[in-house]
This record gives structure tokens, C-alpha cells and sequence, in this order.
């Protein structure tokens, strides 16, 4: 089973004016396509083939093409999977007792932040 580039939730535009779409069509057409051949190439073949990405990088990552491919491969699923159009706001939930916890509040986190 070859790993395949995920198709994005939103369009290359949608981060506008944060992200410009050129830099997200880069990053996922060029980069993150090269982290999937990349990847494939390097486990195509051996007793790797048809492992999940996490498990690739758990416990072969003393395997450099896998190490560096696999990690680049999983860091852009999971860095398209993170953004949204749509997102921005406080958090909720355990994330945001703990950021109370540590910091006092959300705005105190971004000032200490900045």
C-alpha cells in the first residue's frame, strides 16, 4: 500500500491573508508530494511496505530516507489537518484549564508568547 498526498479540506486561498495560496499550492503539490514519493520509494519492497505512517516513524526511524520522508510526509498531513478557514477563537476544554493553569489566562499565553 503507497502512501498517497491527502487531498486538502479547503481550497489553496482559503488562509488568505495569512497564508497565500501560492505558498499552500507549493507546500502541498511540490513538498508534501515529494515527502510521498520520497517515502514510497524508500519502503517499496521491503518488510516495511504496508505499515502505517506512525508506525514507520515510531520504529523505523533509524532508517534516514524514512526518518527524514516519513517525518516530512506526516508534519504536512497533520499541518493541513490543524489549519481552517475557519478556526481561530480561545480553546476549550482540558487544552484551556491548562493554559489557565500555567498562565492565568489566554490572553497572559499570547502576550507571554509574543
Amino acid at each position: 500500500m503507497a502512501f498517497e498526498l491527502p487531498n486538502l479540506p479547503y481550497a489553496y486561498d482559503a488562509l488568505e491573508p495569512h497564508i497565500d495560496a501560492k505558498t499552500m499550492e507549493i507546500h502541498h503539490s511540490k513538498h508534501h508530494q515529494a515527502y510521498t514519493n520520497k517515502l514510497n520509494a524508500a519502503i517499496d519492497g521491503t518488510d516495511m511496505a504496508g505499515k502505517t505512517i506512525k508506525d514507520l516513524c515510531a520504529n523505523h526511524n533509524d532508517n534516514s530516507a524514512v526518518r527524514n520522508n516519513g517525518g516530512g510526509f506526516f508534519n504536512h498531513t497533520l499541518f493541513w489537518s490543524v489549519m481552517s478557514p475557519n478556526g481561530g477563537g480561545n480553546p476549550s476544554g482540558d487544552l484551556a484549564s491548562a493554559i489557565d493553569s500555567a498562565f492565568g489566562s489566554f490572553d497572559t499565553l499570547k502576550e507571554t508568547f509574543n
